[in-house]
């Protein structure tokens, strides 16, 4: 774990490898350009993408249609409402990335930790999407007559290649490139809410009768795992919103963007994939379209689908690219190298081995939650309590010997403590492998005690261990 050089106390890069958003040191307000408008419409293209219909499918295993979208909305908003409060603030006071953030919780070394944590999910998350954009575009050649069913398989790894590479193309530029594909492939959400339209006017009989398949006897804990799973993938978004909230001049311009772009976005494409499972036994809509509609209909939902997963992974990329600026290792590679770094175990995974994801993604979520719960139960009660908004950006990019978060060696012993807690009060709650719970999960869900009591247990090691031995910054 190598410290980062300080813009201020310590030798800066001498050579700028890139444009200011191609690069982890805080912005500066005038090269923070992006309109609250900008943001919302970057973070919407982020949010809309595959995996909400297979959020949905999850969902539609224990609940039915009118319980499944009551209990993505409230789970999804206030899953994003914990990641806003952790990771706003900060980041777009400063101008940082979600990981230079999280140092004034973890010291000058251990913020590796939710750096690794950031690449791979990161890169979960694109593995999955990309290899649903060959799975859209093999299922979109045949529907238009290029390709034979038979061999549509084939067609999968190429694209999945092909989307690497355009990805790589589009990033050139930086946040540029994240702000120019998202106008145009923001389109997808509406033709998103369109097909859930056509379904459910279509099928709202079968809708209203249809049973999940695999629901509990206990109804408390089929709502709590709809909320549960609305949670996880809304704690999915802290690594991700730091890199773009950052382009947004102050927090007022980047918390409703951040609610609404990646919470709401979310939550209503979601409850496409309750109604296909539960009508069609099948999430996917690039499958089921063309049962529902019609080739026409199928053929233009199938180019929005194929591209919106583009439009995700470009975000993706770009965050997972800025979080590894982090490393010192990283911090002087040409844009282009970094680009490439980060989208090659993608394309691998992607193309060596695409159904991994999809056997675990139940697994996957859980994953998620139990990672970055923790970090957003400590980062707020850090930021609101202790610290009382008082954050030194100086101190984030400075990690030598008597620096404010250097901590113990550059490990803050509190943010161990509370990883610990949140990743024991996680797996005691709920198993993530078996979705098998203990009482009293069905009442309050997994993450949400996960957050309270990482950020209790950090709370607790803070006043008596750190405060008190003078390291930390605090009262600074």
């Amino acid at each position: 774990m190598s410290d980062i050089a300080s813009p201020a106390g310590a030798a800066a890069p001498a050579v700028n490898h890139g444009a200011a958003d191609q690069n982890a040191w805080p912005l500066v307000p005038a090269e923070r350009t992006w309109s609250s408008w900008q943001l919302l419409i970057a973070l919407t293209t982020a949010g809309a993408a595959t995996w909400c219909y297979i959020i949905g499918e999850y969902v539609g295993y224990y609940l039915n249609f009118t319980q499944g979208i009551a209990t993505l909305i409230a789970g999804s908003m206030f899953g994003m409402l914990l990641s806003t409060l952790a990771a706003v603030p900060t980041c777009s006071k400063f101008g940082i990335d979600s990981i230079a953030a999280s140092r004034p919780q973890f010291g000058s070394r251990a913020w590796a930790i939710p750096a690794t944590l950031q690449f791979l999910s990161i890169m979960g998350w694109n593995c999955l999407l990309l290899i649903f954009f060959g799975k859209s575009a093999s299922q979109f050649l045949v529907a238009l007559g290029l390709v034979d069913t038979s061999a549509a398989h084939l067609v999968v790894p190429s694209a999945t290649l092909l989307a690497s590479a355009l990805v790589f193309v589009f990033l050139l530029s930086g946040a540029t490139g994240v702000d120019r594909v998202s106008k145009i492939l923001v389109a997808h959400v509406l033709v998103g809410l369109w097909m859930l339209y056509i379904l459910v006017t279509g099928r709202s009989a079968e809708l209203a009768a249809a049973v999940p398949a695999y629901a509990n006897a206990n109804p408390l804990w089929n709502f709590m795992t709809g909320i549960e799973l609305g949670i996880a993938p809304a704690l999915s978004w802290w690594p991700y919103i730091g890199a773009m909230v950052r382009m947004a001049p102050n927090g007022r311009a980047a918390a409703v963007p951040s609610m609404l772009g990646l919470g709401a976005s979310v939550a209503l494409l979601s409850i496409m994939g309750v109604a296909g499972i539960l009508v069609l036994q099948v999430s996917d809509p690039a499958e089921w379209l063309r049962t529902v509609g019609g080739t026409t209909y199928a053929i233009v939902a199938l180019a929005f689908v194929t591209a919106a997963n583009l439009g995700t992974t470009v975000a993706g990329i770009y965050c997972s690219a800025i979080g590894l600026r982090n490393y010192s290792f990283a911090e002087k590679l040409p844009w282009s190298v970094l680009l490439a770094v980060t989208i090659a175990p993608v394309a691998l995974v992607g193309v060596l081995v695409p159904e991994l994801f999809f056997a675990n993604f139940g697994t996957f979520l859980a994953f998620i939650a139990i990672t970055f719960a923790p970090i957003c139960g400590m980062q707020i009660v850090d930021y609101y309590i202790l610290r009382k908004g008082h954050i030194s950006v100086r101190a984030i990019f400075d990690g030598r010997e008597g620096t404010a978060y250097r901590f113990w060696g550059g490990v803050n012993p509190a943010a161990i403590a509370g990883m610990a807690a949140g990743f024991c009060t996680y797996i005691y709650l709920l198993n993530p492998i078996t979705y098998e719970s203990r009482f009293p999960y069905e009442y309050i869900s997994a993450s949400l005690p996960t957050v309270v009591m990482a950020g209790l247990v950090y709370y607790l090691v803070t006043r008596l261990l750190v405060m008190p031995a003078g390291k930390g910054g605090y009262g600074a």
